[in-house]
């Protein structure tokens, strides 16, 4: 049994790694790149996709998932397993990745052809290819997010695909690993723990109510797919804290996401099932308007605050935000509120370097608004998690985080005893 990594390494884009063993070849995720080298998205596969036995997928964001069209695009026609939970939200994904990409190296046959050959494999069942068994266990990253446990040649090997926060109430928590001969690990957040959840939300609910009483906007830049809804739940948990005003999910995914929630209810945590049970979707609060078309995003710019407006891309690398942004970050009543992830480099770790002015679709815009990062937020394990997570295994491969994270929570398994390697791009590590 061997694992060669074909992305994701030293870095958190891009996950994609062969298993090899009992003579079939299994992909375990198919993501694209994102970010700095991007362009590698339209090199041919390492390998040859038409080799293939099958492929996992963990859950349906864009790394993980997005060159999957491109892979029927070179002649793979096999089995592709994966929850249902993550089938449907993929073909969200996929079809909006499709509208924005400027250079496609995929098509809408492809995404259709890769869909097509989806078979659906909950938690806990076992998938056989000869002598090769395969589950998906919790994860709790995404409704639907799985971990991967293979077993043969006498050997099991766990995929962790990415590991959820356990801090926070929408999703169940990530299910513990068996022990395994070696387990791949994410380890996004793998050099510090995060901050308390409840605290990150008591700081989130003191901006708004802050910044809604001088009526002023508030401005969430965040991912369609699983922040925005978070952001939702919070604000229908605490309405009743916060001065009235509209809230505007500004983005045609994470609206198309929103109206596939109730049809995913038995993949959320219990206490949101509960909700569903009595009737209620906590995932639209009071004053929630959901913005379809571009005319009445334009509106919004010109209206007053008070205002919540939700609205993508959460790494400001395009959408709608930017928009918000460039007519009203020069007010100093409103606030910039990050509750993700922002890549160094990126326009988002500008901003929150507080420079007089900052560049915003071609035009030199005052930063006067107050600017907040959330990074209790996250979706991700932190360090503290990751440790527990993978407590008494013997052998860590880790993936997935950049190099200087994997090296520092590398050093703490190495402290415990453990045998920890980083994962090198086409270097495949026997089981």
């Amino acid at each position: 049994m061997r694992i060669v990594p074909f992305g994701a390494t030293r870095e958190v884009t891009g996950s994609c790694h062969l298993l090899v063993a009992e003579g079939h070849r299994v992909l375990l995720d198919c993501g694209m790149f994102q970010g700095r080298g991007e362009e590698r998205n339209h090199d041919p596969f390492a390998f040859d996709p038409r080799q293939l036995d099958a492929v996992l997928l963990t859950h349906a964001h864009l790394d993980h998932v997005g060159r999957l069209p491109k892979l029927f695009r070179e002649g793979y026609r096999g089995p592709v397993y994966a929850t249902r939970a993550t089938l449907l939200l993929t073909r969200i994904v996929l079809e909006d990745a499709l509208k924005v990409m400027e250079t496609p190296f995929f098509g809408e046959e492809d995404v259709e052809e890769a869909l097509r050959h989806v078979r659906l494999l909950e938690y806990g069942e076992w998938l056989r290819l000869g002598d090769l068994t395969l589950t998906f266990g919790q994860a709790g990253h995404l409704p639907g997010s799985a971990f991967v446990v293979a077993q043969g040649e006498g050997k099991t090997f766990v995929y962790s695909g990415d590991l959820g926060n356990r801090q926070k109430r929408v999703l169940p928590d990530p299910s513990p690993p068996p022990k395994a001969h070696l387990v791949l690990s994410e380890g996004t957040y793998g050099d510090r723990p995060h901050r308390s959840f409840p605290e990150t939300v008591e700081e989130f609910l003191a901006i708004l109510e802050t910044t809604l009483d001088r009526g002023g906007k508030v401005f969430i830049p965040s991912f369609a797919l699983e922040r925005a809804q978070e952001i939702l739940f919070v604000l229908y948990e605490n309405g009743h804290r916060l001065p009235k005003a509209p809230i505007y999910l500004d983005s045609p995914m994470a609206e198309r996401v929103l109206l596939l929630y109730p049809s995913l209810v038995r993949y959320f945590s219990e206490e949101v099932q509960a909700y569903f049970l009595q009737g209620k979707n906590p995932f639209r609060p009071r004053g929630l308007e959901v913005v379809e078309s571009v005319e009445t995003s334009k509106t919004l710019l010109r209206e007053p605050g008070p205002m919540v407006v939700i609205a993508g891309s959460g790494m400001l690398t395009g959408g709608r935000i930017l928009h918000h942004l460039k007519h009203g970050l020069s007010d100093p009543k409103n606030a910039l509120v990050f509750v993700g992830y922002q890549p160094r480099g990126g326009l988002g770790a500008e901003i929150i370097q507080r420079p007089e002015r900052i560049r915003l679709l071609g035009q030199e815009v005052p930063l006067r608004a107050s600017v907040h990062t959330l990074g209790g937020f996250s979706g991700h394990a932190g360090q503290d998690e990751l440790l527990d997570w993978l407590m008494d295994q013997p052998r860590v491969l880790l993936a997935h985080g950049e190099e200087e994270k994997l090296l520092e929570l590398g050093k703490l398994l190495a402290l415990r005893g453990q045998e920890v390697s980083l994962a090198t791009l086409g270097v495949g590590v026997e089981v």
